[in-house]
């Protein structure tokens, strides 16, 4: 099939064969996005996960234009600056304790290679090298080599199959059947000797919203420190409240070895994200022997203007915007509440900020053909949903109202009458 020219833009996750013209966005404020046809959509997934307090948010905003006027960018090989620090010190006063150290890098996916590269290093450094990876079924970790590696194997990268590294994988912990996943870990960790479990904390994200609960989490960090292996928590998009705590891990009592955070980490405004690791991490790449150097870098490593975006997020972190939050989780509860006795859904939940209904068709997935349908059926409404498969999930930003939110249910509803 040849294309029709259009654009030349290839766009993400995107089926250009399939998929119509890009909706052209102008402009966002708060919990909305407006269009170069004068729509205005309301943003219910906080625009792939990253958008906490809201579009264009001016405490953001202003600390963008104040350092883009002093320093843009700087290498940070060799050079240090204040927002980057400062954004360091706030972190580690805000994740959980054992965590001891900062790396810069720019995206989820880079976040997490990075994780993986510090739990290899650190093992080989120590001269115990240890190269097996546990991960959990259904898992997404991101789009790079590595992180493909480590995600669930499927038509996200079965073309780049050969490129990929063998991993061992424990079962997602099914409601009735967790033990079955702890069974798993336990006797993976006793007999490959892994370097690393790494694992996405109380729910699944790409992997079909799929949530399991806490007790579980703090077991599964148990069975790691007891076979003395390294536990990474990718908290990429389950971090900034969206579970209803400012990090997943919390909800366990559990301090990860090491800590992936990115998304909502600007507040959703520019690209950066960090790894954070315990001291003995840090100290095993800690030596005159250059060759023990953490061999990780982007040109962009900490660019000024995106710490400068992450000081003002954090600093809105730092007083407790929980209100709005709560808030978020209780509108969210009482308009999903009407859907679990639906017998059009299935496998109706939440978490914290997240909500997710399984429609029920005959063919489920994320290439449920129900999925672009669901969209465009959406797209119509002025909303801004995008389905996994047959899996609708609703994220909003942290500023939505119970009208914006009630407007989206009541979509979601008409979907299911008109497409199920």
């Amino acid at each position: 099939m040849t294309p029709t020219k259009k654009s030349p833009i290839w766009h993400p996750f995107t089926q250009h064969a399939l998929h119509g013209e890009m909706t052209e966005v102008v402009r966002g404020d708060g919990a909305y996005l407006y269009t170069a046809d004068g729509r205005r959509i309301i943003d219910a997934i906080s625009s792939w996960w990253v958008v906490t307090h809201g579009h264009c948010h001016p405490l953001i905003v202003s600390a963008i234009q104040k350092q883009a006027e002093k320093l843009n960018q700087i290498i940070f090989a060799g050079h240090t600056h204040e927002p980057a620090e400062e954004v360091a010190a706030l972190l580690l006063n805000l994740a959980p304790c054992g965590l001891d150290y900062v790396f810069f890098s720019d995206s989820g996916s880079t976040s997490v290679e990075v994780a993986l590269k510090m739990a290899l290093g650190y093992w080989h450094n120590i001269g115990q090298p240890r190269t097996r990876i546990v991960v959990m079924q259904h898992s997404y970790h991101g789009d790079t080599v590595g992180t493909m590696s480590v995600g669930a194997r499927g038509v996200f990268n079965a073309a780049y199959q050969p490129l990929l590294f063998d991993v061992s994988s424990v079962p997602f912990p099914e409601s009735g059947h967790e033990q079955a996943t702890l069974d798993s870990l336990e006797a993976a960790c006793r007999n490959e000797n892994p370097a690393a479990f790494i694992v996405e904390p109380l729910i699944l994200g790409a992997g079909g919203m799929r949530m399991y609960p806490a007790c579980v989490l703090k077991e599964m960090k148990r069975i790691c420190e007891a076979s003395n292996v390294l536990f990474i928590a990718d908290e990429v998009m389950t971090g900034w409240g969206r579970t209803g705590t400012l990090f997943a891990c919390e909800q366990a009592g559990v301090s990860p070895d090491i800590a992936c955070y990115s998304k909502g980490l600007t507040g959703g405004s520019l690209p950066l994200a960090v790894t954070l690791c315990r001291a003995d991490i840090f100290d095993a790449h800690y030596s005159k022997d250059r060759t023990r150097t953490f061999f990780h870098s982007s040109s962009y490593t900490a660019n000024p203007v995106a710490c400068a975006a992450a000081k003002a997020n954090l600093d809105l972190w730092q007083n407790r915007p929980y209100a709005s939050l709560a808030s978020v989780v209780a509108m969210q509860e009482q308009e999903i509440e009407p859907f679990r006795g639906d017998a059009r859904f299935k496998n109706v939940r939440q978490i914290g900020t997240i909500t997710a209904l399984d429609l029920k068709v005959p063919d489920g997935g994320y290439l449920a053909g129900i999925g672009p349908q669901l969209q465009a059926f959406f797209s119509g409404r002025n909303l801004l949903l995008r389905p996994l498969g047959n899996t609708i999930y609703v994220m909003p930003p942290y500023c939505v109202t119970a009208a914006d939110l009630h407007e989206v249910y009541a979509a979601i509803n008409e979907a299911a009458d008109a497409l199920g």
